[in-house]
């Protein structure tokens, strides 16, 4: 059955929404921006400022931009012990992507909700970067990281949804040689389950029976924890990076990315840009050589 979602995005998530899935870009209708079309969907930007999902799986698509309900994780919930997994970066120019998978039971419960691990969407990056040690050293987990230079090497080969399938994949591998993997495993839905297995026909090694949800990140305090450890994997990566080059690097794919990308290339070259950014998005066009 065909859904169709229509949203008003912010520029910034028009953006961040187009170079997620820009290998997919079509010829866009009449008074469209763009157009997009991955699997089982058709994404429409109009230049009215509206953003149309129209296939079977529209609700994966447009399941990050849409405004839900406060819902509370339930910390009583039968899912336990759970394996999670949840990925940070993929919207942002520079820097890695980062995926973790992490193993939570009912006794790590009150452990993670006092450190507020439940409300995760509130932490700011300095929250990320405190309590990140701490739950890496309690909670088994499986922390991988994809610095730019390895990422555009990937992409040349695979799009951004088939990368983060086999890193969520080989995740789940580096976890289970740490702790049995538990019946049940859940990963913040990003594709079509159908496209998630597919991407991942020719691995060596592949774990099945994995749950898909979108918002899972809310539901699940495992996903939450992975997204906890993914984000502190990313901004020390960040951090290295930064002092590196001694440059401040603005996070997201905006104006602002832009001005800096354009400064990189000033001061060390358009051939090095690639050891800080992921050069298939559109900003990369943007620059001046």
């Amino acid at each position: 059955m065909n859904n169709t979602i229509t949203l008003k995005l912010k520029s910034i998530q028009e953006e961040q929404l187009f170079n997620t899935f820009s290998e997919f870009q079509t010829t866009p209708p009449q008074y469209a921006k763009w157009q997009l079309k991955p699997e089982n969907c058709v994404i429409t930007c109009y230049i009215s400022g509206k953003t149309v999902f129209q296939g079977k799986d529209a609700n994966v698509y447009a399941a990050t931009f849409m405004e839900e309900p406060t819902t509370t994780q339930s910390t009583t919930t039968n899912h336990y012990p759970q394996a999670g997994s949840d990925e940070v970066g993929t919207g942002d120019y520079f820097g890695p992507v980062c995926v973790c998978a992490s193993y939570v039971t009912k006794d790590d419960v009150d452990f993670l909700v006092k450190l507020g691990v439940r409300d995760s969407k509130q932490m700011s990056d300095a929250d990320m970067l405190k309590i990140g040690p701490l739950l890496m050293e309690r909670i088994p987990h499986s922390l991988l990281i994809v610095p730019p230079q390895k990422y555009n090497q990937v992409h040349e080969a695979n799009n951004l949804n088939a990368i983060k399938a086999k890193l969520h994949n080989q995740a789940y591998i580096n976890l289970a040689k740490k702790i049995e993997l538990p019946s049940f495993k859940v990963i913040d839905q990003f594709t079509p389950e159908t496209s998630y297995y597919r991407y991942l026909k020719n691995e060596p090694q592949l774990i099945r029976g994995i749950h898909f949800e979108t918002k899972a990140e809310d539901k699940y305090l495992s996903v939450a924890v992975g997204s906890i450890v993914s984000r502190y994997g990313f901004l020390k990566t960040w951090q290295e990076m930064e002092q590196k080059y001694n440059m401040t690097l603005p996070k997201g794919s905006g104006d602002k990315v832009d001005i800096v990308a354009q400064a990189f290339v000033e001061r060390y070259g358009f051939e090095r840009l690639g050891e800080i950014a992921k050069l298939h998005f559109k900003n990369t066009e943007k620059i001046r050589v």
